[in-house]
């Protein structure tokens, strides 16, 4: 089956919510992974980023993915596409209603995308255009701060958190990359955070939510 146009079994259930979405990226992951969570039915098109299909470009100047079109609406910035379904889909609410806690997580969210999420997309999207130095540099650094602050994720099941949310949406994709980086935690060192990694990746959401070439990741394993 090619991965240029791959329609999903929910297709016929909601033709109104159509999401644009490479087959393996963390920024259209994180989106699918929301989806599931909030159990939304929708169109999902995979779309072969070498291949991009003509409407793409018409729905977005940018032609980039993913790309979330609900009707008139077309939306095609990771961090918008969350906050809209958050928004229009009040079932599992994955940002607290209280404004001082929603500050919170959108402040630990900021963090995460300052802190991980930037070395991580340097070794995933950039890999290619960085010399060895950088490249170790960067894995360096990411491996060093997720040892350091692995005992955050032995205080709460989920990321500072009783309830899976809005940043276990941002990390989930993110640590399930983590061979495709290169990067292994030693149990020792990071026990609670590979602890933490199990039980996102167990949950039916995050299963239903993997592509046919993302669950290569770590088929090997």
């Amino acid at each position: 089956m090619s991965d240029s146009l791959i329609l999903s079994d929910t297709e016929h259930l909601h033709a109104g919510l159509v999401l644009y979405s490479h087959p393996n990226d963390p920024d259209s992951h994180q989106v699918r992974l929301l989806l599931a969570e909030k159990k939304i039915d929708y169109r999902l098109i995979l779309v072969d980023p070498q291949q991009r299909p003509e409407d793409l470009a018409d729905l977005n100047p940018y032609n980039s993915l993913p790309t979330l079109v609900d009707r008139e609406l077309r939306l095609y910035t990771p961090l918008v596409i969350m906050e809209y379904l958050e928004d229009r889909y009040r079932q599992t609410r994955l940002l607290s209603d209280s404004p001082m806690q929603r500050a919170e997580q959108r402040q630990f969210a900021w963090r995460i995308s300052r802190d991980w999420l930037r070395l991580a997309d340097i070794l995933l999207r950039h890999e290619d255009s960085l010399d060895a130095k950088q490249a170790a540099d960067a894995r360096r650094q990411l491996t060093d701060s997720l040892i350091s602050l692995s005992p955050l994720f032995g205080h709460k099941p989920y990321f500072m958190s009783d309830q899976f949310g809005w940043c276990d949406c941002l990390l989930a994709p993110i640590f399930w990359r983590l061979p495709a980086m290169q990067i292994t935690l030693p149990p020792a060192l990071a026990a609670p955070l590979l602890a933490y990694c199990q039980r996102l990746f167990s949950r039916p959401s995050f299963v239903s939510a993997l592509t046919e070439r993302e669950q290569q990741i770590r088929r090997s394993i």
